[in-house]
């Protein structure tokens, strides 16, 4: 086991516990919220932010405690969020492919009234 200094300690902790929160907040959307494209957006932003605080946190223990720079965690953040929005926006197009009424009104057409 590695001796950390305190304040790197309470910092990976901290990162920990943000990470872990935010995945939490982003399973709960997934599972709470009411429809479809509700439901999409908490894992694609929540649960992702969670995971990459986790991912640093990681990192900054690994690279302490072996002296020298960790990489596998920078490149599974490098996949997630690559991955995340791409798979988030055709699950949108297969959805709005499905059921057109999802959606949302086109603007008004008309002159814009710039007093309003």
């Amino acid at each position: 086991m590695t001796n950390l200094p305190l304040w790197l300690d309470g910092l990976l902790a901290a990162l920990v516990v943000i990470g872990a929160a935010f995945a939490l907040i982003g399973s709960w959307g997934l599972a709470k919220l009411s429809d479809f494209l509700k439901r999409l957006h908490g894992p694609t932003k929540a649960t992702t932010l969670g995971v990459g605080c986790v991912l640093i946190a990681s990192s900054m223990w690994f690279s302490v405690a072996q002296g020298t720079a960790s990489l596998h965690e920078l490149l599974i953040a490098l996949f997630l969020f690559m991955t995340a929005p791409v798979s988030a926006h055709l699950l949108i197009k297969a959805a709005l492919k499905l059921d057109p009424s999802l959606r949302p009104p086109a603007p008004p057409s008309g002159p814009v009234d710039p007093r309003v």
